[in-house]
């Protein structure tokens, strides 16, 4: 997954923007301006920073080498995934998936109602 395809499938996802709060060259998507993926476009590989269960944070930490943990991030809470090396596409878009759950499952009543009903 390039940084095209990331940034495709995160907006492909129901209330999902796109934006560039800390500098230029790090591309931020929120849900409901709550922020689920982070990636910096100045890399030279694409790398993806993505809220994760804590404990299942550690299991594919410890299970794929391309997933370390979030950087500049909690690290209880992130992961940085390597999108380029040898993660399937399959797993990459179910991570992607999981961070935005968590994000959605975190949002108040009301702003989920919102999202529902887009």
């Amino acid at each position: 997954m390039d940084f095209e395809q990331l940034r495709l499938y995160c907006l492909s996802k129901k209330g999902v923007t796109e934006h560039f709060p800390f500098d230029e060259v790090t591309l931020v998507f929120k849900v409901m301006g709550k922020m689920f993926a982070l990636t910096g476009l100045d890399e030279t590989e694409c790398k993806v920073n993505l809220k994760c269960d804590p404990e299942r944070a550690v299991q594919l930490r410890e299970e794929y080498p391309d997933i370390i943990p979030g950087w500049h991030m909690s690290k209880k809470h992130w992961n940085t995934v390597h999108c380029e090396r040898e993660l399937d596409m399959s797993l990459l878009e179910e991570l992607v998936d999981h961070s935005y759950e968590l994000v959605v499952a975190g949002l108040r009543k009301k702003d989920r109602e919102t999202l529902e009903k887009m």
